[in-house]
Parts: C-alpha cells; structure tokens; sequence
C-alpha cells in the first residue's frame, strides 16, 4: 500500500501533525503511520550557493572580483542542518512513497523551504499542498481532507525565488564592494538600508530642529473652558506681547455665543488585527520588539495552538469562515472575556463588509482566536498579553459603533473667538470591550501625534451647559499656557513598522528580522523604547548610493514580487533589473571617494597583529574586536581582576564567564584556571601559531612540531 511523504516546517509542527494523522511509529528523522510519513525540515535545509562554491577565488574578499553574478543561481545543501536533509532524501527514495505532501508554513517563504528540498533530491512524484490557517486537530484534518494541487503555488515559489536571489545579488555585492573599500563590516541590503535611512532621516530633522517658545490663551466660562484660535484653527502664540494684549482686552469680559454646533459621531469597531498592527500594539502598549511579539505569537499559534497564522498581512475575514466565529467566541468565553462574549451568544453575530471581504484577503485571514480551549493558566505573561490584545480586538468586531454627541461652540469676547468643545457618550459601544476605552486606541496613522495641547484635549471631554446662538456669559479669567515647540520624536519599532508597511518595506514576516539585522550590525541601538542611529550607521547610509537608501525604489520590488506571485508579473524582467543595479551598485561603491572612520575604535591594541581594538556590544556585554578583519582577536571590554595570580607571570588573572561557568584567564600567557584547576589550556589561535612556528624549524621541527600536534590533540579531546 502507497503512503504520503508529509513535509513540515518544524520538528514541532511535524509531531502535531503526526499525532492528528495517526502515525504512531516514532523515528530519529520522521514519524510513521498506516497512510503517511511525516518528516520535517528544520526551517532551510537549502539556501543559494555561496560565491567560494562558484569559484575559491571568491573566499578572499576583493573589490576588484564584483560584482558576482552568476549565470544560474545554484543551490547547495546547508551544512550546519544537512543531516536532516539526508533523512528527507533518504526517505524520497522509498518506493512505497508516492506522492508528496507540502505542509512547511503556509507563505512565501515556507513554499520556498520546501520547493528547494524538492529540487536538491530530485522529486518527480505528484505532490498537494496542505494550506491551513491554524495548528487545531480540526484545522489539521480538514486541511488533509482538502489538499490543493502544488502547482497552484508556482507563482508563489516564483516570488520567493526572486526575492531570494534579489536579496542575493544585491545585499552579498553590496556588501562585499563596501567591506573592501572601506576595510570595515559594512552591510547593506535590499530592504535593510532604506530601513536604516528612514531611521537616519527621522535622525537629520530631530537635529536641524530649532525650539521656539509659544503661549495659549484659554478663558475660564465658570462651567467650561474656551480656548482662543485664529480663522486657520491654529492657537499658538508666538508673541508674548500679543498674549498679554489679548489678556487684557479679555479679562472679566462677557462673551456672545455666535455659534452652537450639535453633531453625533459614531466610531466603528477597530478591524482584526494583522501581525504588523499586532507589533505596533504591544511594543506601544509592552513595549515588546517585534521579533519577541512575533516569537510569542508563534508559540500561541503552535504550542498552544490559540491563535490563527501569525504571518498575515491582511486585517479581514473570509465569508468561509462565518460558519466559525460563533464557535470561536464560545471558546474564548472564559475568565475576563466571559462576560464579554456571553452577550453576542445569544443571538446571532452581526457581521458586514467591514468585517468579512473576500477581496481583501491575500494568502490568510487576519488574526483571530481559534476555537480550541483556552487554560489562561497556562499561558506565560507576554503570552497572556498578547493573547488578550487578540480576543478583546476579536470581540470588538461583534459589538455596535461607539456614538458620541459632540459639542462645539464658539464664543466672542471683545470680537476675539474663544472655541468650546464637549463630548457627552451616547453608546460607549465596541469601547466596552476595553473597559476605559483608552486601551482601544492605535495611534495616529503614522504613529506620530501632531500638536495636541494638553489643555485642548481636557478640554473636548467637558460637560457643556444647554446654550443656544445669543446667549451672554462672563469670562471669569483667562488662563495662559506656556510651552516650546518640540523636535519630531525618534522612531520607535511602532513607528518604523509603520513606515515600513506604508512604504512596502519587506513583509509581516520579514520586518521584525530586519530591524534586529540593523541592531546586531551595529547600526543602530535601541534607548528608552527608541531607535537611534550609531556612528557607524551615520556613516553608512552616507556611503551607500541613493537609489538603494530610497524607500520608492524597495517598494516598486516589493510590488513586482507581489505581481508575481498573482501571475500578473514576469521573474525575468525583475531579476533583469536587480542585476543591472547591482552593476551599478557597484560602480558607485568603486567610485566613490568618501571615507569611512570607525566609531568605535579604543586605544587599545590587538596583542596579535598590533591593530587597535573596536568596543562592541554582544549577548554577553561589551566586547573589544581586532579592526583587523583578517585578525580573529576578541575580548570581553570589561575587567574583573581578581587576586588570583598567574603560575607563569603572576600577575592578577580576569575573571570571566564561560558556557561551563565563570573562570579567571591569565590573557598574556594564556593560562586558564577552571574551578581552581590550572589546566595550562592553550587558545585555538594560539594553538595554529605554535604548531606553524615549531613545525617550520628544521633541526627540531619534526619532533617537537609532531609532539605539540599530539599534545594539543590530547588538550581538545579532553575539551
């Protein structure tokens, strides 16, 4: 009897899938059962080949040897998770396997882990495509009860291709040409560099910005507050001598109600969330990055299997799914959301195009709880907060608009008009799912506020008495406000997100890895919730040509892969063009003749090639690094002497923390004492240079060269 070679993403993934279809037989590389086998990759087994596989020049990094760009994009088998991919291929060759089946995420880029492993084993079975918005056993079942052909997501492999190979062709070049001119680790990339520019444009106004001092003048009515404006709506002053003549001329004064406006405002309900408004969310709210939203959202999509795809880019429903949401709120009825959801289960749910639009769905719905039991108990923190961002956006969906009736009022004192505004909540509606309210709110659209005075907005949320056109009323006293213009304010990662999705930056999956790309490169930093650019990341951008910095550019590629993925685009003219700029790319790396001055060079010198050290920040604090990029010399920046002394030289050894614990080293001599143990161990580097200086010398070279290889051989074998 044939079976199905089932592939997925993950080990995790694979084994849920596993135990939904019954395969009982566990292996070291897959799972077995009477109808499939399930295995899995461990995300990439494949990527493109390196330049050295192309030819071993290319080992050695020389500008004159760009740009690379080979006729045929090969592939090659990664090394570090190659194992696995020998199971996969093992596995292909059983003829009692008869057709394929791609489970790995159902995107982009999970459609290209598999495609790769198919092309590198030579599969020319029949293969189907599982496509599922969520890990639940019922999900899972109807999935495998529905496959759909594999060759329906050609054009998406296509995509995923060219966005490979674009990434390929311009970020290694790039790179590469700007490392060698500049003999310094300078990255730059397709998506990563207009990232990093935005960033640094955000950096130019915030310095170029000059403060000014300005005044507000509002007149206390006794039940209420007017705040004086010009025609333009504009109520900044910034002459103080104008401010003290309207003071004057108002104090005390009766004012003529000239205008009396009543309007009801609804606001509808907040759509569902997609992962970039999910990142934007929790790092306003918790501060989170968006690669640890994502990292947490991942696990209440997988190990907890509480939420639908995490990697949408898309805020609707589909109208196959109406026949579930009922389902779906009874699920999450529980704890706190109880008496939230208890109301919408009595009758049916109300739904509109709002909501539910077919059209406005790409490859996966929005994210939205599933309909599996919920134990909040068994949720970490960070878990439970993001969950509880989701169900109450969920619910929301299902409750009325909130009405408000609005107020505005304008009052002439002495002809000078004093605006009044009030707010009174007819239906808090949809708000009622956030208890305040305030919770509910996402930001101006580009997650910067505009000048709000504090006063202004106390202001609009007052009580107004009942007036009418004509009506007379003393202005008790004025009230002057004090302020100073501000600077822009520095991104935030819900700031750039923004940026990055209004300008087609990348992808929901991809923009968390981006901004973290530019934080381990050193570009930029993360301070107090903020982004800002480091010296290096200053001088970067300057040397990178303008059409890479440029957000237009990135975001015409990003809408031709796009294209291409719905069929409506052709990969040779795209990749036609990304070779013609990495040509130029190049060119402009070549030609310029701008410097570059490391931002982080300490007076230090590296003990091996006498080259100054740079300071960097890693997982474990502070490191001092050889500028020398053929010098594998490092260090930790930060002493801890201790009065332990060295056997050899007895000077005081640093202590210091290794994956076995802490340890005190004697650098110089290069003497390591583990848990009081003098080992006499030597450094690998220290140990080629031995080796090549004791094996070179001609009367005792054969015999204390052998001895020192035996010697240190026996020195890593006991490591």
């Amino acid at each position: 009897m044939s079976k199905s070679l089932v592939l997925a993403e993950k080990p995790s993934v694979a084994k849920e899938i596993a135990r939904v279809l019954g395969c009982g037989q566990k292996h070291k590389s897959y799972f077995e059962g009477p109808k499939h086998v399930v295995t899995w990759a461990l995300g990439h087994l494949v990527g493109l080949a390196e330049p050295e596989d192309y030819d071993t020049k290319y080992q050695k990094w020389n500008l004159e040897d760009l740009p690379i760009i080979p006729g045929r994009m090969k592939l090659k088998v990664l090394k570090e998770t190659s194992h696995q991919y020998r199971a996969i291929a093992d596995l292909a060759k059983r003829k009692d396997l008869s057709e394929l089946i791609i489970a790995t995420d159902s995107a982009r880029e999970g459609e290209l882990v598999a495609r790769w492993i198919m092309e590198m084993i030579r599969w020319n079975k029949p293969y189907h495509r599982l496509w599922i918005s969520s890990q639940t056993d019922k999900a899972i079942r109807e999935g495998f009860a529905n496959l759909k052909p594999g060759k329906q997501y050609d054009r998406l492999y296509e995509s995923a291709v060219c966005r490979a190979e674009a990434d390929w062709l311009i970020g290694l070049n790039v790179t590469r040409a700007l490392t060698s001119r500049y003999e310094a680790q300078l990255s730059a990339g397709r998506v990563q560099t207009p990232t990093l520019a935005m960033i640094m444009d955000r950096e130019q106004e915030i310095r170029n910005f000059r403060s000014a001092e300005y005044w507000t003048v509002q007149a206390d009515f006794g039940a209420f507050r007017g705040t004086w404006r010009q025609r333009s709506g504009e109520s900044r002053i910034f002459d103080r001598g104008r401010v003290d003549a309207l003071v004057q001329q108002v104090s005390g004064k009766r004012g003529t109600v000239s205008s009396v406006k009543k309007t009801e405002r609804t606001e509808p309900q907040p759509l569902a969330y997609d992962l970039t408004e999910l990142q934007r969310d929790a790092n306003r709210r918790f501060d989170f990055s968006a690669k640890h939203t994502l990292s947490v959202l991942q696990r209440l999509y997988e190990q907890h299997k509480l939420v639908t795809y995490p990697r949408t880019d898309s805020r609707h429903l589909t109208s196959d799914m109406v026949s579930t949401l009922q389902e779906r709120v009874q699920s999450v009825a529980v704890g706190p959301y109880a008496p939230l959801a208890k109301p919408l289960l009595r009758g049916t749910l109300p739904l509109s195009r709002r909501i539910v639009d077919d059209a406005k769905v790409t490859d996966h719905h929005a994210i939205i709880p599933t309909d599996e039991y919920v134990n909040l108990s068994a949720l970490s923190a960070d878990e439970r907060k993001l969950y509880d961002l989701i169900v109450r956006r969920f619910l929301a969906l299902f409750y009325p608009a909130a009405r408000y009736e609005v107020t505005s009022m304008i009052l002439d004192v002495e002809g000078e008009p004093f605006h009044v505004s009030g707010r009174i909540v007819k239906e808090l509606g949809w708000r009622g799912v956030y208890g305040s309210g305030t919770a509910a709110d996402s930001g101006s659209e580009d997650g910067d506020d505009d000048y709000v005075d504090e006063d202004d907005r106390k202001a609009s949320q007052q009580e107004l008495p009942e007036l009418a056109a004509g009506d007379r009323i003393e202005a008790v006293r004025c009230r002057i406000g004090s302020h100073r213009t501000q600077p822009p304010k520095r991104h935030t990662e819900a700031t750039l997100l923004t940026q990055m999705e209004k300008h087609h930056l990348g992808t929901p999956a991809t923009r968390a890895e981006i901004i973290e790309k530019l934080v381990s490169s050193d570009t930029i930093e993360r301070e107090s919730g903020a982004l800002h650019p480091t010296g290096k990341g200053t001088q970067l951008i300057e040397l990178v040509a303008k059409e890479l910095r440029s957000p237009e550019l990135t975001a015409k590629w990003e809408q031709e892969l796009e294209d291409i993925a719905r069929g409506r685009g052709k990969t040779e003219t795209f990749i036609g063009g990304i070779r013609e700029m990495t040509k130029q790319l190049v060119q402009g790396v070549r030609s310029n003749e701008a410097e570059y001055k490391p931002h982080n060079l300490t007076n230090s010198r590296c003990p091996e090639c006498g080259e100054r050290l740079m300071e960097r920040k890693s997982k474990r604090g502070k490191m001092l690094v050889c500028a020398n990029r053929e010098c594998e010399y490092r260090r930790s920046a930060e002493k801890q002497l201790t009065n332990r002394r060295c056997p050899q030289c007895h000077k005081k050894m640093e202590m210091k923390t290794g994956k076995a614990g802490k340890y005190v080293q004697c650098l110089p001599c290069n003497v390591v004492e583990v848990l009081g143990e003098s080992t006499g161990r030597v450094a690998k580097h220290q140990q080629q240079k031995l080796v090549k200086q004791y094996s070179k010398q001609e009367n005792l070279g054969s015999s204390l060269g052998d001895a020192l290889k035996a010697a240190l051989s026996r020195q890593d074998g006991e490591n």
